[in-house]
């Protein structure tokens, strides 16, 4: 068993070749092998996102504060708030992040597989992000 103590592990600053804007991460879990599954508290100031990316076997949020905003490719961009969970199947293309006047602050989970839980791809433009949520 581990226990990890409140404040024991320091606040990272999300590099900025996978987020635009300014968001921290606070870890949460990230087992060694076997185990797959990693954890982390994000927080977005308003305006900051992901960069478009995947996850091999999916990802969870978890919405603990804010106004956020989510997107799988293709589809439309969708409000998140307090309470919502959203799962992202398996290889979809996506990002995720807070509003243009809001921060917004989730629990991301996703498993590794062959030791990878993420792929990034290219930056959500400025056009992309800025398309209104659909309700």
């Amino acid at each position: 068993m581990e226990i990890h103590l409140a404040g024991s592990r320091p606040t990272r600053r999300a590099p900025k070749e996978s987020f635009t804007g300014t968001v921290l991460q606070d870890p949460i879990i990230q087992p060694q092998a076997p185990a797959r599954v990693a954890s982390n508290r994000v927080s977005f100031e308003p305006g900051a996102r992901t960069a478009w990316h995947t996850h091999p076997l999916g990802q969870t949020l978890y919405v603990i504060s804010g106004i956020g905003r989510v997107q799988a490719k293709g589809g439309p961009v969708r409000e998140i708030r307090p309470g919502d969970v959203v799962w992202i199947p398996p290889g979809e293309k996506h990002w995720h992040g807070a509003s243009p006047n809001n921060a917004m602050t989730h629990i991301a989970m996703q498993e590794a597989l062959d030791g990878s839980y993420v792929t990034w791809m290219e930056h959500v433009t400025d056009d992309e992000y800025g398309v209104a949520p659909s309700t």
